[in-house]
């Protein structure tokens, strides 16, 4: 019995750097909107309202960066995990299970690039 590696083809490898590449452009993309929209609450005073609108445009205004801070914090991390792929990809591991060793089937890393994990795996975590 011979010990085969197992692991996309060097076509289906470029193909799925091709995803992640545009992935990756459009993530960085939906951070800069995230971070301008965190600097524009920033810059929006209430100076010139009443103390009572004020008091609840604040209130707002704190949870809106929490909640654009958040959004920040998991889109920084969604662009780490995409760039983890690609240097997946780059030495030819890619969409190989970490826990079955079984190819992740191409349907799911099209739909999420950066999975580490086949459906089977997931499951038995559970």
């Amino acid at each position: 019995m011979t010990d085969e590696v197992v692991r996309y083809s060097d076509a289906d490898l470029a193909e799925f750097k091709e995803i992640i590449l545009k992935k990756i452009e459009k993530a960085q993309k939906d951070l800069e909107l995230i971070k301008s929209a965190y600097m524009n609450d920033l810059n929006n005073g209430t100076d010139d309202t009443s103390p009572t609108f004020k008091a609840f445009e604040e209130g707002s205004e704190t949870m809106s960066k929490e909640a654009n801070s958040q959004l920040a914090i998991r889109q920084e991390k969604f662009i780490r995990d995409l760039k983890n792929a690609l240097f997946r990809v780059e030495n030819k591991t890619y969409g190989v299970c970490k826990i079955t060793g079984k190819l992740i089937g191409k349907d799911r890393l099209k739909i999420v690039p950066h999975a580490t994990m086949s459906i089977e795996a997931k499951n038995m975590q559970r």
